[in-house]
Order: structure tokens, then sequence, then C-alpha cells
């Protein structure tokens, strides 16, 4: 910086990092390179930047035990499925000389990798940095050299013994999630006609292993003409989450039965909520379609606005009986309760925050862009429009939280 106030020259910065740091694209094409990844690595820029990453440094072909080239490419799949920071254990990986093609020179490099977010969360960029400890590894530091290698052997074999225990620590966590997933698409219920009508349901989990949280729906038939909608947020990840969720679902469709009206059923939730650990903070929406009276009442425990689309394509927001999480107030409060009219053909949806919510985003803005989808959509069916909406929603790769989706043509 030249003075206060005055930009930084990032560009600038990254070059005089003092280690060995590349970009790359998420094709795991070079972007770019600071200058002591150029060095240590013993390629020119021009070597480097546009390249796919394992054209310029492939497993040594003449090593069948090579996995370097292996290891890393999982690493970055990793990082581009997860959104998350991958360190990795040590690792053997030879590298061919530009002076003397076919000769391989065994290099030690530990590297961690990490995304570089967009606004959508999508990844956008890798960040590839490298410590280079080919040195240390081979410094015999004044010792005999069978004590050197045995040192060196000992170092690797505790790098190797590193990556097998993440690597069974990740197929874990792959298996909760799919034990997490099957579990709540048993406790979900089936799309099935509520009465006389129908509506659209949609469940889409979120990308990565830890991702896996509990988000629900549901719908119920009440007394007349009437049915129950609702759909809610456990905070959390894994098999805990979606414990949780199954509960709480099951209790607020059995109050949704025999309460007066949406705002007493979350009432009777939150009661119940407070003696099932993990429940805090859990966000629930119901709502009661009433076709005789061609009202919508509803009642929010903190959860994001429902969004009923109107025939000609306007969207109004029901936002106006709004009050905190369940387990957030010590004591009982009634919570507020809100109705609004609606006409025939027109769209109620509810959603959870994974369709609108991005990081570093306000939620304002996901709102607008549901608004948006919509108008542009309203002339279609509750099915298709559910479609519509998690393609123009939700990123491209997968979203980092879970969406449950219900429409229903009023």
């Amino acid at each position: 910086m030249k003075g206060a106030g005055a930009d930084i020259d990032y560009a600038a910065m990254f070059q005089a990092l003092p280690g060995m740091v590349a970009l790359l694209t998420p094709e795991l094409v070079y972007a770019d390179a600071n200058r002591e990844f150029v060095r240590m690595s013993g390629r020119s820029r021009e070597e480097l930047i546009g390249r796919y990453l394992f054209d310029v440094f492939p497993d040594n072909p003449n090593d069948p035990d090579a996995t370097g080239a292996r290891n890393l490419l999982a690493s970055l799949t990793r990082v581009l499925e997860t959104g998350e920071r991958d360190a990795m254990a040590l690792q053997r990986y030879d590298v061919e000389s530009r002076e003397r093609p076919g000769t391989w020179t065994e290099r030690y490099w530990s590297p961690v990798n990490a995304p570089v977010l967009g606004p959508d969360g999508r990844v956008v960029l890798l960040v590839h940095r490298v410590e280079e400890v080919t040195e240390l590894i081979k410094a015999r530091g004044g010792q005999d050299g069978s004590r050197a290698r045995v040192l060196e052997a000992e170092l690797y074999t505790r790098a190797r013994e590193l990556q097998v225990i993440n690597d069974r620590l990740r197929q874990a966590h792959a298996r909760e999630r799919e034990v997490a997933l099957a579990l709540q698409a048993a406790m979900l219920p089936a799309p099935r006609p509520v009465g006389h009508h129908r509506a659209a349901v949609r469940y889409r989990p979120a990308v990565g292993a830890l991702n896996v949280c509990g988000d629900w729906y549901d719908l119920v038939d009440l007394t007349g003409d009437r049915i129950g909608v609702a759909v809610g947020d456990v905070v959390g990840h894994g098999l805990r989450a979606a414990c949780v969720m199954g509960l709480l679902r099951s209790a607020l469709s059995a109050a949704s039965l025999v309460a007066d009206g949406p705002a007493r059923a979350l009432e009777v939730l939150g009661l119940y909520a407070r003696s099932v650990d993990g429940a805090e903070s859990t966000t629930a929406v119901e709502t009661h379609i009433d076709w005789d009276a061609h009202t919508i009442t509803y009642s929010s425990a903190g959860h994001p606005p429902p969004a009923l689309l109107h025939a000609d394509g306007t969207v109004v927001f029901l936002d106006q009986a709004t009050d905190p999480p369940l387990g957030a107030r010590p004591e009982h409060v009634p919570r507020p309760e809100a109705a609004i009219a609606f006409e025939e053909g027109d769209m109620l949806v509810l959603y959870t925050d994974g369709l609108v919510e991005r990081r570093r985003e306000d939620i304002d803005t996901g709102l607008a862009r549901l608004a948006g989808s919509l108008t542009r959509h309203c002339g279609l069916a509750p099915e298709p429009l559910a479609d519509a909406l998690l393609h123009d929603l939700l990123p491209t790769g997968g979203a980092t939280d879970d969406t449950a989706l219900v429409i229903v043509r009023l």
C-alpha cells in the first residue's frame, strides 16, 4: 500500500507470497502461479498457465506404485464437490526433468487445496498451495546414511497412515450421509393427493458428505375443504438432524389435526421441542388453506416467508406473522397468525432456505430471485413449476444446503 486508504495490489501480493501457490480453474487448468511456484516446480509460466494440471505433472509411468497424481486429483475433486478446504498428507510426487525427458526426480510435497466461492456458492477457483519438503526428507544432517533413511521411511510411513485414516473417515461420513438420506426419504411423505387437491413436492440434498441436514415438508387433510401445508428446517447436519426432523415433522402433523389454526399448532410444536435435544432454533412455517373461504391462514417460526403467486404473475410474500424460531424464547408466548385471500388458479409456494440463501448475500436478494423466477414461469402447472424453480435457483454444481419445496395450486 502506498498510503492509508490506498488499494492493495492483490496481483503483486500473490506473486510475492513466500510459498508455492497456484490458482486452478474447476477444470483443473492453471489460471495463475506465483513466482515461488514457478521457481520450485521447475516449470516456466508458459508451461503452466492454460494447461491441465496432470498434463504438466503426471504420475511417473515407470513406477507402478506412483500415486501422487491420483491422490491430488481425489483431493481437488473433494474440494469441488464439497466447497471445503482439503489438507493432504505428505506425497511423493516424481517430476520429469525438462532438460532430460524420461528422467524423473523424486520430490516430496505437502499440498493444501482450498475453494474460492462465487456469489452463488459455487467453486469458481481452487487455491493449490504446496509445501516443498524434498530437501528436508533427503537431508542427512550429519547422521549416517542408514539412520537417515530410517527416519525418512518413518516420516513417509506416518504420512501414508494419515492418508489412510483420512480416507476411512471420508468413507464413514459418506455412509452416514447415505443412511441420513434414506432416513429422510422414509420419513418424508410421498407425493399424493390431499383431499381432492394435489401438490408438487421436491427434496434436494446438499452436495458433500457432511451437509445432509434436517429439512422437511408435510401435508395433512383437515376438516372441511381444507389442508395443512408445512415446511421446516432443523439446525445441524447428519443423522442427528435427520432424526430430530422426523420427530418434529410428526409432532407438527399431529398438532395440525387438532389445533385451532397454524399459530396454535406451532405453539404446541414449540412446547414439544423443549424436550427434544437438538431441536433448538428449528424454523418452521405452517399454512392452512381453506377453499371454501378462499383464504390462507399462516404462522412462521423464524422461517423464510411462503410466496403466493397470482395468476397475473405478481408475487406476495406471506411475512405478516413471523416470530422467532423454536426455543428462542425461555417463556411461552402466543405466536402471531395472519390470513390472506387467494383466487382460483393462484399458487402457494413453501420452501426451505437452501432455495434462496447464499453465502455473503442478503436474504432479500434471494427472495427477489425467487419472485423473478415465479413471475417468469407463472403459467406453468405445479410439477413443471417446481422443476423450473430448482433449475433457476440452485447452483449448477449443487447447493451447500438442503432444499425442500412444496407448490399447491389453489
